[in-house]
């Protein structure tokens, strides 16, 4: 049986998301209350939208089944959401 080719992770370096905002992108180890949630995932998402690997950080969160944080700037549920409506258009 042939081995799985492992992942170019390479974009990974040039995230955004590294180094003092990696906080904002997974949630505390703590209770965190909706409207903290909320306003901790609208940052991330902004810090998301200008980067330049958005695509391929969702796509590698999408092909992981990543279960926790914000990959792409998508959440773990609006992730589950586009894979149930691939999974639908396959």
């Amino acid at each position: 049986m042939a081995g799985l080719a492992p992942m170019d992770r390479s974009w990974q370096r040039t995230g955004l998301c590294r180094g003092n905002h990696s906080y904002l992108f997974f949630p505390p180890s703590t209770v965190e209350r909706k409207e903290e949630r909320e306003r901790r995932e609208h940052k991330a998402k902004a810090i998301c939208n200008v980067c330049p690997v958005k695509s391929e950080c969702l796509e590698f969160a999408l092909e992981i089944r990543e279960p926790y944080g914000i990959w792409g700037a998508l959440t773990e549920t609006e992730r589950r959401q586009v894979l149930a409506r691939r999974a639908a258009n396959v």
